[in-house]
């Protein structure tokens, strides 16, 4: 793929890059260029706003929103954009990122998001969701796709050879 960015990943805070850094090291590995960005839909919903509103005319094919403390960072984006939105929960909260998880998955009908787990395993989950829509249309990231369920299969058989020894 060229190395201008296809999928650009919004987080609320800065603070929220420990989890969100999950979905880019996914990126990496499919060659799939990202950018990143901190923005917050109600701290600068104006710069918000101007970075969905203006996605898709960057290059921008897919927007993974990651958001904490029932921060509604996915829904704001689906609101500006008729591009693909994958939300991921934030587990920074008293309430472990259960309010961020209902805040994501939570949209109203005809604006959609596609909610991840809560935490790390959902960012990683973002990013291999966002390869998948992607692959949809490049057969080469489609096959590295299925290469790597592959190795992950071989890998759960290799520890459980492991663990019978």
């Amino acid at each position: 793929m060229a190395s201008k960015p296809v999928v650009g990943i919004l987080m609320g805070s800065d603070s929220d890059l420990p989890v969100m850094e999950e979905a880019v090291k996914i990126l990496k590995l499919f060659d799939i260029p990202c950018e990143v960005t901190v923005s917050s839909a109600h701290r600068t919903p104006k710069r918000t706003s101007d970075y969905a509103r203006t996605a898709e005319k960057r290059g921008i094919r897919i927007i993974i929103a990651g958001a904490g403390s029932a921060a509604h960072l996915a829904g704001f984006i689906a609101a500006e954009t008729t591009l693909p939105v994958i939300g991921v929960p934030i587990d920074s909260s008293p309430l472990n990122g259960l309010d961020s998880l209902l805040s994501t998955v939570q949209m109203p009908g005809g604006v959609p998001v596609a909610s991840m787990a809560i935490g790390k395993a959902g960012a990683k989950n973002a990013g291999i969701f966002a390869a998948e829509i992607l692959s949809l249309s490049d057969t080469k990231l489609k096959d590295r796709l299925k290469a790597h369920r592959k190795e992950m299969a071989r890998q759960v058989e290799e520890k459980a050879k492991k663990l019978k020894a």
